[in-house]
């Protein structure tokens, strides 16, 4: 069903929808969506929500995450993912854009692109990724106010304040700052960057109740831990932020390398989603049924390279 059909949205808010998937028991998980199309396809493979992360965006702009880009751009993205999916969206919210008023005109932003959460971080700019060094943090009552901030802004928004203090102020640094946050009225703590096993059961395990969010990145600090053992851990969520970017961004790498050994993609078409699985994905048919002027589509047949 496509996103212009009226009986295709839910009346509930985004926010009130991703409160209800953590309402109920076990984790959750959440997978990276850089654009419409990935998020369509995480919803087929049976996902409930989606993950929007500031390092995916960025690079799919050809930027670093350095917190260069603006909560306009962001919120391009977010109408995209949510549109195309209809899935509740978590969105990296990076420092916030700003202080108290710009964290309040996030909050407003990302609410009216239709995102359902968003993680705001305890870093100053220019921030970096949560697993590289050298991690400049905000003094922690600034960044209990940005969260005070998003909670008077905020009609639906799930709010999560993530620390990126552990590598710098060690774990009771970070259950510090995370106890703070939430006598704010963050609904969730994020602790960035933890590796072992060890850390993350005692940061648990000092947080009795709050809702903790693990974050599931490649060639970071933290080892390869799989849902389940997260859960085991006592987390709630769990995200696999940059992911489906770096197997979609790896994959058009080999395609143009072959194009440009080969004068063209023949040799690439077993790697490619044909023309019928796309239509089928982003739901062709169902947008062209809604406009009698448009003579149905037929798919040519594939055709042997």
């Amino acid at each position: 069903m496509t996103y212009l059909s009226a009986d295709s949205y839910s009346h509930i808010p985004a926010g009130e929808r991703f409160r209800a998937l953590l309402a109920r028991p076990g984790i959750l998980g959440i997978p990276g969506t850089h654009n419409g199309l990935a998020a369509q396809q995480a919803k087929a493979a049976g996902f409930e929500a989606a993950y929007l992360s500031g390092a995916a965006m960025t690079a799919s702009m050809g930027l670093p995450d350095l917190g260069i880009i603006t909560v306009d751009e962001v919120a391009f993205f977010i109408r995209q993912v949510a549109r195309a999916s209809g899935l509740p969206v978590l969105v990296d919210g990076d420092t916030g854009y700003g202080e108290a008023l710009n964290v309040m005109h996030m909050v407003r932003t990302f609410e009216d692109a239709g995102a359902a959460a968003v993680h705001l971080e305890d870093q100053i700019l220019p921030k970096k990724c949560g697993h590289l060094n050298d991690k400049k943090l905000a003094p922690a009552q600034d960044m209990a106010a940005k969260v005070a901030a998003a909670l008077h802004a905020r009609r639906h928004l799930y709010i999560i304040a993530r620390t990126d203090a552990a590598a710098s102020e060690g774990l009771d640094g970070a259950v510090a700052r995370a106890k703070l946050y939430m006598e704010a009225g963050a609904d969730a703590i994020f602790p960035e960057a933890l590796n072992t096993e060890e850390m993350f059961r005692e940061f648990a395990k000092r947080l009795p109740g709050v809702p903790l969010l693990a974050n599931m990145t490649e060639f970071g600090r933290t080892p390869f831990y799989t849902k389940e053992q997260f859960q085991d851990f006592g987390y709630k969520m769990m995200i696999w932020p940059v992911t489906s970017l770096r197997v979609a961004a790896l994959a058009q790498e080999k395609l143009y390398k072959s194009i440009a050994q080969d004068g063209g993609a023949q040799n690439c078409v077993d790697q490619m989603l044909t023309r019928k699985d796309l239509y089928a994905t982003i739901d062709y048919a169902g947008f062209e049924a809604l406009d009698a002027t448009i003579v149905k589509t037929v798919v040519p047949e594939a055709t042997p390279a």
